[in-house]
């Protein structure tokens, strides 16, 4: 059988939702009502009760107390499978494919009903007759490991249309796209919400996507209901005291300029290494990174931005080419790294910085714990050391973690996040490689991180900055330059910078 056409939209309705954990109370009395074929936003920080209130939607929660409605029916969803039957699908920030498959392999095992003999002609000819509904293209013949993040994200909405959901929860669909692709994704998910093929419910922070794709929205703070309304009758302030009451948010440092006869601190020259595909080559002819400025690297996902990190992470080798830091030749050892000052905050913080099962004090010491105060090695590693050291950072950085011998991999992405920066910002830093650090975070995490790194900047440091978010490279880059195709094809001082221009590189017109 073919992909099932979605059914019409189902509007879904929680009563009096709440869901205690034994004394915590994640969901306090929580009523929302998400209309037949709307895009409902549900707008809140992390820790506000966001995923639990979705989680009670497709049952993977039992509700401590209250009611859910589908189509105006009480219902009972003791499990995902419930949820799947009444057309309820999910789409999570953490992506769920199989990673060793293809695209296409992934879509059609996903089906309830998957034939012992796969007729792979049949399949594809019903897949490319799908596809030519969406309106993405996708490379469905690429193993998902091999996918950039903005890909995965689309394959996964894609595989909840082609399960035939017509309600879908979105988990914060846009934190790895760029504003190209999530203007794309949102613009065709809302055309199917128009046409009545399809109701969403969107968890989101940024506003401006609330404001310019929603319908309505509901907010949440600490587990209640603190507002919900049509999304024209609001505006951006009104929405912001909603989710973190009346503080204000914390402001980006002032920023000096740069100096323009400041030290380059990391250079790379006609470097060339090997994409994830093997096909092709990712080339890099000429980057300068000066002491005291931010370049951003802007670039839709998949255009070898994870290549050129890992190069300069020490985890993928170079054909050619040569990287230095301030003028000695850098190959991402260890010793090279501490030498030098070179600090590193990957994507995907628990995949590439971490070890999950290491605890938080571990962690954060992997920097430190082998060496003195004066930068000497030790000769025997001593834990009250580490655990004194981190719990000083764990302090300074904010760091919400039940114990300090809790493993990491038990911590929220936005601490996960605040642990790493703990450790890669602390000590002297001259050159600081970032990618996509406010991936999927709340948005007083990500005012903290980004003014973090603007500290990080004002102090001297050379900041590269590879990031999905536009939006954050404007708030953040001195000098935007756009990766396509696996090459830098142009630049921009920020003062000159043109969305449209840097979007048009970014999509490869030029």
């Amino acid at each position: 059988m073919s992909a099932t056409i979605s059914k019409k939209a189902v509007g879904v309705e929680t009563i009096g939702m709440t869901m205690r954990f034994g004394a915590f109370t994640a969901l306090d009395d929580v009523s929302v009502k998400v209309s037949t074929g709307s895009f409902h936003a549900l707008l809140g920080e992390n820790g506000a009760g966001k995923s639990t209130l979705v989680k009670c939607m497709m049952g993977f929660y039992h509700p401590t107390s209250g009611d859910i409605l589908v189509d105006g029916r009480e219902v009972t969803i003791a499990s995902p499978r419930d949820a799947s039957a009444l057309g309820l699908g999910m789409v999570y920030q953490h992506f769920t494919l199989v990673p060793s498959l293809t695209g296409a392999e992934n879509l059609v095992i996903s089906r309830e009903k998957v034939p012992g003999v796969i007729d792979w002609r049949k399949e594809r000819a019903a897949l490319a007759q799908f596809m030519e509904r969406m309106p993405f293209k996708l490379p469905l013949d690429v193993k998902v490991a091999e996918l950039a993040a903005g890909e995965k994200q689309k394959l996964e909405i894609v595989k909840q249309l082609y399960l035939g959901r017509s309600f879908l929860v979105l988990d914060e669909p846009t934190s790895v796209l760029t504003p190209g692709e999530a203007q794309e994704v949102l613009g065709l998910v809302r055309a199917m919400t128009r046409a009545g093929d399809l109701t969403v419910l969107m968890i989101s922070h940024k506003f401006h996507e609330v404001t310019a794709f929603a319908d309505d929205v509901s907010v949440l703070r600490k587990g209640r209901l603190t507002g919900t309304g049509c999304v024209t009758d609001l505006d951006h302030r009104q929405m912001a005291t909603m989710m973190i009451g009346d503080q204000p948010i914390a402001a980006l440092d002032s920023r000096a300029e740069p100096k323009p006869d400041a030290e380059i601190v990391l250079k790379v020259k006609a470097l060339k290494a090997p994409d994830r595909t093997g096909l092709k080559s990712i080339r890099i002819e000429d980057l300068d990174v000066r002491s005291g400025e931010i370049v951003g690297i802007a670039g839709i996902s998949g255009n070898g931005q994870k290549e050129f990190l890992e190069v300069l992470a020490g985890q993928r080798p170079r054909d050619a080419g040569e990287v230095t830091v301030r003028g000695t030749a850098y190959a991402a050892t260890r010793a090279e790294a501490r030498a030098l000052n070179v600090r590193l905050i990957p994507e995907e913080p628990m995949k590439n910085a971490c070890a999950p099962k290491m605890t938080v004090a571990e962690n954060i010491s992997f920097r430190t714990f082998d060496i003195d105060g004066n930068g000497k090695p030790v000769s025997w590693i001593s834990a009250s050391a580490i655990r004194s050291f981190s719990a000083r950072l764990v302090e300074q950085f904010k760091v919400k973690t039940a114990s300090l011998s809790s493993p990491i991999a038990s911590l929220s992405g936005g601490n996960v996040q605040r642990a790493v920066l703990a450790r890669e910002l602390t000590g002297e830093v001259d050159l600081l490689i970032v990618s996509n650090p406010c991936f999927g975070l709340d948005f007083s995490a990500v005012a903290e991180i980004r003014a973090r790194i603007m500290k990080a900047r004002n102090a001297g440091a050379a900041v590269l900055l590879m990031s999905e978010d536009l939006d954050e490279l404007l708030e953040l880059s001195d000098r935007i330059v756009v990766m396509s195709d696996g090459a830098l094809v142009y630049e921009t001082p920020i003062a000159q910078a043109s969305v449209q221009t840097i979007g048009e590189h970014m999509a490869g017109h030029h």
